[in-house]
């Protein structure tokens, strides 16, 4: 499924690969005070997650998956 994006919130669903990458940036660009739903996402590609590490971007909600929770909240969270 991939990514959705609203005016501030882009939510990430099933597993997300990096083509949503070019998308991701183009919409922090535009809302640089986004916020990301990671809460239906079960893979997030590292190329993703390197764009969310250099924006800093507040997570509204994490993954439900607790194996890609841990993972994401132990990356981000450094």
């Amino acid at each position: 499924m991939g990514m959705t994006v609203k005016k501030n919130i882009a939510s990430f669903h099933d597993s997300v690969g990096i083509e949503a990458t070019e998308e991701l940036l183009g919409w922090l660009r535009k809302h640089p005070k986004g916020k990301v739903n990671l809460a239906a996402c079960t893979h997030l590609h590292t190329a993703l997650l390197q764009v969310l590490l250099a924006a800093r971007i507040p997570v509204a909600a994490w993954p439900d998956d607790q194996g890609l929770k841990s993972w994401l909240t132990a990356a981000i969270n450094i």
